[in-house]
């Protein structure tokens, strides 16, 4: 099938919804949704889109189903839900890369990531910068002291050319006038144990995941990368208090194919905030160093233009290339 045929069948099919519009927000959902997930099982966004889901299956009484697709940078669920009918009963529950990060970093993609339409932020996940016991930095002055004194000594440990990790160590490069080399690794986990043994020098972490080892002594956190300070590390700066503007987060957001029915993707937008304020939802994300947020489409549409504009920026100076 050529591309012509491609994008003629999907504007016949957009016009086909666009017929029945009204009837068929009003009976939305009346089937099973499905979440592609472009992680794999047990990742943070698949835990997370399952606790969502769940919450919308109790409200609704529809099944959300959780299909996960890993592989290729992120890239092969997004092309799925790219090619899947408009009709607000397949969407993408993703972390940045696909929506901000991967149409600059790659040089080609099968999908277009400004043609999903934005549904809901999910929720937010601060990365914080952590380093080994054994480095001589107790606080970000230090550090930056440290490697001028230092330069392409120090390094910093990612999960790949183009990972927020990475591109996050890359802004703080940029900011702070410093040269920290990037030191990539296919398993974030076995870097995770370099980090905490001294092999490496530092990292640019989500919370959840090294909070634990922050509270037990063993990682030494320096800074925040949020614009406030975070309830579990209230003694702990922000990044921006040194380098006005630094801001590096991770987080989820729900997207659906282009030409959804605008009316479906409200409705839909309306009940995630709705879900993102229950006591369970809240209580389980703090717990992982999360913020449930529940965004509406104009306001994820807004975020995710500056995240693109952010980190087109650090890609396009720092020379990232996929792994």
């Amino acid at each position: 099938m050529n591309g012509t045929t491609t994008l003629l069948n999907r504007m016949l099919m957009v016009a086909a919804l666009a017929c029945c519009l009204p009837a068929h927000a009003q009976d939305y959902p009346s089937k099973p949704i499905k979440f592609v997930v472009p992680s794999a099982a047990g990742s943070g966004v698949d835990f997370i889109a399952r606790l969502v889901g769940e919450n919308l299956r109790a409200k609704w009484g529809q099944p959300v189903v959780v299909e996960n697709r890993p592989g290729g940078g992120l890239n092969i669920g997004a092309e799925l839900v790219a090619q899947a009918v408009p009709d607000g009963y397949t969407l993408l529950f993703t972390p940045p890369a696909p929506l901000v990060i991967n149409k600059s970093l790659y040089a080609r993609l099968n999908y277009d990531p400004d043609e999903f339409v934005p549904v809901s932020l999910v929720q937010s996940t601060p990365l914080v910068l952590v380093v080994t016991p054994k480095l001589a930095a107790e606080n970000l002055q230090q550090l930056i002291a440290l490697v001028k004194a230092k330069p392409n000594r120090l390094n910093h440990m990612s999960g790949g050319s183009g990972s927020m990790m990475h591109l996050a160590g890359e802004l703080f490069n940029s900011m702070a006038g410093v040269k920290i080399v990037n030191i990539a690794y296919k398993l974030v986990t076995t870097g995770l144990t370099d980090l905490i043994s001294g092999q490496v020098d530092m990292s640019f972490f989500d919370l959840g995941t090294v909070f634990p080892h922050i509270r037990a002594g063993r990682l030494r956190v320096l800074a925040i990368g949020s614009d406030k300070r975070h309830p579990l590390l209230p003694n702990v700066p922000t990044v921006s208090e040194f380098l006005p503007g630094y801001f590096a987060t991770t987080w989820s957001g729900i997207v659906a194919p282009a030409g959804t029915p605008p009316a479906i993707v409200n409705k839909l937008a309306a009940a995630v905030a709705e879900v993102m304020k229950l006591p369970n939802t809240v209580e389980q994300l703090s717990a992982r160093g999360s913020t449930a947020i529940g965004s509406t489409p104009a306001e994820m549409a807004a975020f995710m233009k500056q995240e693109r504009e952010r980190w087109n920026n650090v890609i396009r100076e720092s020379g990232a290339k996929p792994d």
